[in-house]
This record gives C-alpha cells, structure tokens and sequence, in this order.
C-alpha cells in the first residue's frame, strides 16, 4: 500500500485532463529544460503550443477564448509543472493576468485581449514590483499621465515574472500621485513595436533559472486611453486585491505539488542509494524522516485542497488564501530542505532535480506577497 496524494477534488473528467497534461509537460517541457536554463527562458514556441492545445487559461470563459473551466482545472497545469520541477514557463502570472481583464475590463477590452492570452498568440505578465516599492502599492512612481485619448507612461518595474517574452503586460501606474492608493490605476499594455517601451536585463536569479524575470522600463510610452482597466481611473488598487487570493491558492498548489514531486524523487533516491552495505532506506532513521515528511505533505494536501473547491465554488476568503499561502510556502522550505538532506553530497547538485527544486522553492516565500505580510493579514482578522 502507498500513500495516496491524489487530490479529494479529482473526478473522472478532471482525472482525464490531468493525464492529458501530464502527457504535455513530460513530452513537450520536460525535454526542452536544461536548454531553458541555460537560455533563461523557456521560449515562445512552448506558449503557442500550449495555447493551441488548450492548456492555457482553462478556467476562463468559451466566450473569452478559454476553456470554459473551473479553478481545479487550472490547478491541474501548475500542478504538473511543479511535480516536475519545472519553473520556467510562469502560467500563474500569465492566467491572473488574464483573470485581471476578465474581473474587471470592459467587454470590449474581455474580447479584444484575453482571447490572444488563451490561445498563447501573447504571453502575460504583471507589472507591479519597482526598484523602491513591492507590496506597498503607495511607493510606486510609475507615472501614467492623461493627453487626450492616450496616457503617456513613465517609469521602471523590476522582478517581473514572464518579462523577456511578455507581449501583453497589465501595468500597474500612478493616474493620481495625490491620492495614495487611490490614485492607482491598471493599464492593458501590447508591447510588441511599442515606442518608449524596453526590456531590461534577465535577471541573474539564485534559483528558477529557466524564467525570464527581467526589468521593464517605460519612456514616454503611449497608451490608448481605452486600455485603462475598466476604463475607470483610480480603480487599480481595489482590482489588485480583488484577485490576489486566486494567485495566492496558485502558489499553494504549487507548494504542495512540489513537495510531493521532491517526496517521490527522494523515495526512489533512497531505494537505490547504498551505504555501509544497505540501501539509505533501510535505516529507521531515513524511514520515520520519510514518515514525517509524507505526514506534513499529506496535511497540506488536505488543507489546499479544501482551498481549491472554495475557490472553485466561490467561496475562498483572502484570509484563508493568506493562510495557505503562508503555510504551505513555509513547510515547502522545510520539507524539500530534509529530502535535499537525504541525498547527501548529490542533493547539492544541479544534475539533480532536487537541487533544483531546493532554489527555486526559496521565492515562493516572497512573491504573492511576502509571508511576513500574509501573517499580518490573518493577525488583523483576529482582532
């Protein structure tokens, strides 16, 4: 008997569309890895087949190009990425992107736009994080000024998932400097032949090394008025917290797929792995690490799940999106860090996954929001 990691929300259908997935990511992403590592980015050609193959924005509506699922079936691609160890194609960034548009755009912006994120034709990303401002939205300086039916935009973002290949980036920008977070505004950017607009160096990352995060730098950039989000000035800091608890699951489902992907390596490792004359798992004390490790994963597994069918349903909170996001972040760290242990001198290796999946864990406690601010965002609904 083994122990079951399967996800209490995986049905018939969606078990079928996990299979078609994991066929996807092991014969189209798996191969082209190492090569991305190396690139820093995982290339256009993967997005486009994605896209034509439906993979991507699969909880978004048929009338938006999507495939008209829910938030599990969205899970189910982050999911298969992370089991494998693979960080480099950022679909989460590229899905709220889209989700972005899709909560809060106009019709005409949900027709014009989101279609080319699901098909893959353009590759989202989110400008938000600048050189002096990350979680505090009031310390941006990027500066979207009004001239007639354009904004002109002006400034730098930093650390930006998808950045190099981006081709549609929803911006964040200060419509009113004045007005503190109120005077935040979110703009629908196509980058492609536009003036002003430059992306800066691929940064030189410790870990996720097959994502393009790189800089973007606006000078005197021209907007069409009609790409303000919404159309409405100001709205911009109200639609970021909006959908922060859909990214925030995300990277729950993600920590928990990635343990248990680091567990089943670590496990396989163990068998095969002699010394002192027996295989590492024949000592009690690999066995009962092992025990915890399965125990803590098991627990995440049960508690993200339960988060998933909220969020599907309708019914996920902030405060419990933070939690999740929190915890299970925290206990990844941990637990890939006791798997890493268990491959002794080989678990430092990049040649090996688990190496990998070691670094490129380490982020998952910053971006989303830092853990430090999502325990002060459950602390405040405690009082």
């Amino acid at each position: 008997m083994t122990i079951d990691f399967t996800p209490s929300w995986l049905d018939a259908d969606l078990a079928t569309s996990r299979d078609t997935v994991d066929r996807f990511v092991e014969t189209e992403m798996l191969p082209g890895d190492e090569a991305a590592r190396h690139r820093g980015n995982v290339g256009h050609e993967i997005w486009r087949l994605a896209g034509a193959l439906g993979m991507l924005c699969v909880d978004i509506p048929e009338a938006y190009g999507g495939a008209g699922g829910d938030f599990r079936h969205e899970c189910i691609f982050h999911e298969a990425m992370a089991r494998r160890g693979l960080t480099g194609f950022n679909a989460a960034v590229h899905s709220i992107a889209a989700h972005y548009i899709v909560n809060h755009g106009t019709e005409a912006q949900k027709r014009r736009f989101v279609p080319k994120l699901a098909s893959g034709e353009c590759v989202g990303a989110i400008a938000m994080t600048e050189p002096a401002a990350g979680s505090d939205l009031q310390g941006l300086r990027l500066r979207a000024r009004r001239e007639g039916d354009h904004y002109v935009l002006n400034g730098s973002k930093t650390f930006i998932s998808n950045g190099l290949l981006a081709e549609l980036v929803i911006v964040v920008a200060k419509t009113d400097p004045s007005l503190g977070a109120k005077g935040t505004s979110l703009f629908i950017v196509e980058t492609k032949d536009l003036a002003g607009y430059r992306v800066g160096r691929v940064l030189d990352k410790i870990g996720m090394k097959a994502q393009d995060t790189s800089e973007l730098f606006f000078d005197d950039v021209r907007v069409p008025a009609d790409q303000l989000l919404g159309e409405t000035e100001g709205q911009g800091f109200f639609q970021l917290m909006s959908d922060l608890p859909y990214e925030r699951t995300i990277i729950a489902a993600i920590a928990v797929a990635a343990m248990e992907g680091a567990l089943a390596a670590t496990l396989t490792y163990v068998q095969e792995r002699k010394a002192f004359g027996q295989a590492v798992a024949d000592f009690q004390i690999t066995r009962h690490k092992l025990a915890e490790l399965a125990t803590q994963i098991k627990v995440a597994r049960c508690f993200v799940d339960r988060c998933i069918e909220q969020r599907a349903a309708g019914q996920l909170d902030a405060v419990t999106a933070s939690m999740a996001k929190q915890w299970t972040t925290d206990l990844q760290g941990r637990v890939i860090d006791d798997c890493l242990q268990l491959f002794g001198g080989y678990g430092y290796m990049n040649e090996y996954p688990i190496a990998r999946m070691y670094v490129d864990a380490r982020v998952q406690r910053i971006y989303g929001g830092t853990n430090e601010v999502m325990k002060e965002l459950v602390a405040r609904a405690l009082f």
